[in-house]
């Protein structure tokens, strides 16, 4: 191809992706690495980029320590809780310690979060939700990211890292291509910190056709905080651990300030309350610590998320659909119908277009709701993500290895999806994990580990090859075409896609499923999703530089959905109903299973190691966390 190669070389910390986590890294590099150059790699543009690109109405993840609301320990509790007990504590911890100033910061940079006068505080959705003007929240970070940064390169798909020569499983820098240009770029960097995004449009969506783009998590997060270190060959924990979110129909608009600010409330297609009659057998499936015998839960607590999708699936699974958010009442109250509308407004402008265009008034007719195809992402709800170092405080041993937020790569580090076990993070704890990744590979790098990196010609030429052999293919068998976009000789990156999105449906807990598995079916997932995995390596195709970008997303999407399915294997039971189901492990089996899953690709073979990791519990119901003695190693499969 004749494309320019551009290489930026020297470069201390090389921050790929520019979402939150990324924007956060860059800041908090600068204040501690003064003398460092600092350079960010950012697929779109740092402006409108990651989850949050279109704006948010609310900060998901605040304490309000300074106004006596709550503390650290009490949101690793709630987490804690929503994730069945699945969670890393001490990241957790460590990250809900420091949010705070963070959300203080962008409130200083400019960011307009709501004041409840009377409360003298920020006015609140829910427990742990403060309500924003967000329509630029974006932007207003970014800002600051691009003031501490030497170099913004946007427009760069980064694909595969790259590693040192001269000391094995450590980090070099990244290389990637520029989506307009075509561009080959070599990122050569003593660290990097990835705050790539999660994986949407792993499994089949709800909506088809022209609505296909119409899913919950960002379409164009791809999974690459995955791809690229699974590839790497960093460990990974709890990628089994897929969310599955309760939306408004078709427009997949969010429900969280319906229920929290407007005080709406759901019900079956016969206009019933239906949750609480599947309470007690779901009680008997999960155990007493999560719902006592009276399928209420234990101390008045929020019920578990998964749960309650529990009830839904299986109330419009029994006939009585659809499920109805009750929106009549609130919206009777012209100040709640404002604010409903301006819901969607400032954040999913998408699902007020569709009631709009289909007739539907929430003032007069009360809006269906759906449960969506499952995600994984780790710094909304869920604990997927890479196995990451904690901080030395309160971290065990076996969580700490010298840096916060490294990869179990040298000088890897993650913020955001990237990070395994931090669930309810959301954008406020994801840029306060960049900021813990930055200092943490500032000192590494001031500690002397990334002394003597080496990066030869042949790996960066071997990458380049690599980037570029789909358009080589397409060129050399275009001619082939025999109708349309059919080739005997390729396939193409949305051909790629569709046939990923239906066998991760079908054998991996899909929607048409109803989020239904076994391991006679996982199994066969994984056979076919190795013949896909070899389809791509010797007959993807790319048209053009736009194809070649799908092509790239298609293939972290891939790796992604291996180790999904390989964690969802390992876990023999169902600790999330709701989530997903084993079929032929329908309990939760905290015996066995009270753990963290763990694994290892191996980037030579490709071959897969499971094991467990012993779950610490560093929070108890009263007192503050501390450091835990150290368990029995976990036993490898």
């Amino acid at each position: 191809m004749g494309y320019s190669t551009v290489v930026e070389d020297n470069i201390d910390v090389l921050v790929v992706g520019a979402g939150l986590g990324g924007t956060g890294a860059a800041f908090e590099a600068r204040y501690w690495g003064k003398d460092k150059k600092i350079v960010i790699a950012e697929k779109a543009n740092i402006d409108r980029s990651g989850a949050v690109a279109q704006g948010l109405y609310a900060i998901n993840c605040y304490m309000g320590t300074r106004f006596g609301e709550n503390n650290p320990e009490d949101h690793v509790r709630y987490a804690r809780m929503d994730l069945m007990g699945m969670v890393r504590e001490d990241l957790l911890f460590d990250m809900a310690r420091h949010v705070d100033s963070a959300v203080h910061q962008f409130e200083e940079w400019g960011l307009p979060i709501m004041w409840d006068d009377k409360k003298e505080t920020y006015q609140r959705e829910g427990r742990w939700q403060i309500m924003i003007h967000g329509e630029s929240y974006k932007p207003i970070v970014a800002e600051a990211a691009k003031k501490s940064a030497d170099k913004v390169f946007n427009r760069i798909c980064v694909t595969h890292l790259l590693m040192d020569d001269s000391t094995a499983n450590r980090v070099a820098g990244a290389v990637g291509f520029n989506v307009r240009t075509g561009n080959y770029h070599v990122f050569k960097s003593k660290t990097v910190i990835v705050g790539a995004g999660g994986a949407s449009n792993i499994y089949k969506p709800r909506s088809v056709g022209e609505g296909a783009g119409r899913v919950w998590y960002a379409p164009w997060s791809s999974g690459s905080a995955y791809g690229l270190m699974i590839e790497a060959g960093a460990k990974m924990t709890q990628m089994e651990n897929k969310i599955v979110l309760a939306r408004f129909k078709d427009g997949y608009g969010p429900v969280g300030a319906y229920f929290l600010h407007l005080k709406t409330y759901t019900q079956n297609g016969a206009g019933e309350e239906y949750e609480s009659k599947w309470f007690p057998a779901l009680s008997k499936m999960v155990g007493k610590e999560y719902l006592d015998t009276e399928g209420q839960h234990l101390s008045h607590k929020p019920i578990p998320t998964c749960l309650r999708n529990h009830a839904f699936i299986n109330e419009v699974n029994a006939g009585r659909g659809p499920i109805y958010m009750v929106t009549k009442e609130a919206f009777q109250d012209p100040h709640l119908e404002e604010i409903g509308w301006h819901n969607f407004l400032g954040m999913t402008v998408g699902q007020a277009v569709l009631w709009a265009s289909t007739d539907v008034d929430p003032k007069y007719e009360n809006p269906e709701l759906t449960t969506s195809e499952p995600y994984v992402m780790g710094s909304h709800a869920t604990g997927c993500g890479a196995w990451c170092s904690g901080p030395e405080d309160v971290s065990p041993d076996e969580y700490f290895w010298g840096y916060n937020r490294m990869t179990t790569v040298q000088g890897l580090f993650g913020a955001g999806d990237a990070v395994g076990g931090t669930p309810h993070a959301f954008s406020s704890g994801s840029f306060t994990e960049g900021r813990l990744a930055a200092k943490a590979a500032i000192q590494y790098i001031n500690d002397g580990k990334a002394d003597g990196i080496v990066v030869g010609d042949a790996q960066i030429e071997k990458r380049r090859e690599q980037i570029y052999r789909p358009m080589e293919t397409y060129t050399v068998n275009r001619n082939h075409i025999t109708r349309g976009s059919v080739n005997p000789f390729y396939i193409n990156p949305r051909q790629g896609l569709d046939r990923l999105q239906k066998m991760m449906d079908e054998y991996c807990g899909g929607v048409t499923v109803s989020y239904m598995t076994n391991a006679n079916l996982l199994n066969i997932g994984l056979k076919k999703l190795g013949l896909l995995a070899e389809d791509w390596e010797t007959g993807i195709a790319a048209e053009n530089i736009h194809e070649l970008l799908r092509a790239w997303e298609l293939k972290h999407r891939i790796l992604t959905s291996e180790a999904v399915m390989q964690h969802t294997l390992f876990r023999e039971e169902t600790r999330w109903p709701g989530y997903y189901y084993r079929g032929d492990h329908m309990k939760l089996d905290d015996k066995n299973w009270h753990v963290l899953t763990v694994s290892h690709r191996d980037p030579e073979t490709g071959e897969y190691t499971m094991e467990k990791a012993p779950l610490y519990h560093i929070i108890d119901d009263e007192k503050p966390a501390k450091k835990p003695a150290k368990k029995k190693a976990a036993a490898k499969k």
